[in-house]
This record gives structure tokens, sequence and C-alpha cells, in this order.
């Protein structure tokens, strides 16, 4: 499971949709709905969110928008909450400088193999935004992430 903290404007055709079928698997798993992948280190920063399921479903609707922007068609409902005052506004996550220079590295890695059209496009935008639950604050990777 990649719950990516990166803006989901920066993945590719491939990554947007992974994304956002994981997002779907831990939204099941944070609403009790399954019982695999419930130990999933990346579910950490969203269940110490004061609303875990606000928090995941303000998550797919950022990667729905972008999937949106695209002309995807990704269905809003299976999203758990809709669009609104509570997901527009939920509290946003921290997520460290490190963890989304790690996660910006290995995304590069990837689509220098799957899709280098496309890391050759975002590689000149600057540095990484983050998806738009996320604040970036400084400090290390991410004590959940198991990326090598």
């Amino acid at each position: 499971m990649r719950l990516w903290s990166l803006d989901p404007a920066l993945l590719d055709r491939q990554g947007l949709t992974a994304c956002w079928r994981e997002a779907l698997l831990a939204q099941a798993v944070l609403l009790g709905r399954t019982r695999g992948y419930t130990a999933h280190p990346q579910l950490d920063r969203f269940r110490e969110h004061p609303q875990p399921a606000v928090a995941i479903s303000a998550y797919l609707h950022g990667v729905r928008d972008e999937a949106t922007r695209r002309g995807y068609q990704f269905d809003a409902q299976r999203i758990a909450q809709p669009i609104d005052e509570d997901t527009r506004d939920a509290a946003r996550i921290v997520v460290t400088a490190g963890q989304l220079d790690l996660e910006w590295q290995h995304l590069l890695s990837k689509l220098a193999i799957r899709s280098p059209e496309h890391r050759a496009q975002i590689v000149t935008t600057g540095p990484p935004a983050a998806h738009p639950l996320f604040v970036v604050v400084p400090g290390p990777v991410a004590s959940w992430e198991r990326a090598s």
C-alpha cells in the first residue's frame, strides 16, 4: 500500500489509479470493513487524526479531483464522506520534508522505468508539493515508512 504524501498531480496515470485503489482499501480498513491490511504502517497517520474517516475521505477527494482534472472518472460514491465542510476543512496531517523527499525520489525512480515522459514533465516543476491534506514541516523520514 502506498498512500502518497505527494500531490496527486505528480503521479502518472498508473500511479494515480493505484493511489485511488489503495486509498479505497485504506478507507475500508479504517472503517472496519475488512480484516486485511489492518496493521499497515501507512495507516498510522490517518488513525492518529482526530477524525480518521474524514481524513481518508479528504485524501480520496484530493485524488479524485486530480483524476477529474485529467478527464478520468473515479466514482465519488465510493468515498465514505461527501465533499462538504467537514472534508474540505479536515485538520491537516503533518508530513516531514524528509518523508516528502523520500517519496519524491521513490516516485522518480518508478517513473524513470514506466513513464519517462511524465517524469521529464514533473521534474521541471520545482520542489514537490504535498497532497492538499498534508502540511509539510522540517524533519526526517517518518517512522512508519518502509520504502527502501
